[in-house]
């Protein structure tokens, strides 16, 4: 069977957005293919607003959670792996 994990991060990602709630993702900055700002990791972890408003290019597939943000006023793409999550 595949991993539910990606399918439960839709769902919570859903259910939040539709409660008029911010959607946040804790991430594991260790775990190999995790992109993100150096600057926002704390403790080898980062929090992440996925809100719409915040984000740009959202798309949370199986393998990965992919969008566009800004880090202190600069573009960034960031790509994390749904195991990181």
């Amino acid at each position: 069977m595949t991993s539910n994990r990606p399918y439960l991060l839709r769902a919570l990602y859903e259910w939040i957005a539709d409660n008029d709630m911010t959607p946040h993702v804790l991430v594991e900055a260790g775990v190999e293919g995790v992109d993100v700002p150096d600057q926002a990791v704390q403790k080898g972890k980062v929090i992440l607003n996925i809100d719409p408003a915040a984000v740009r290019d959202l798309n949370m597939g199986n393998r990965f959670l992919t969008f566009n943000a800004r880090f202190s006023g600069r573009q960034f793409e960031v790509s994390v792996p749904v195991d990181a999550v």
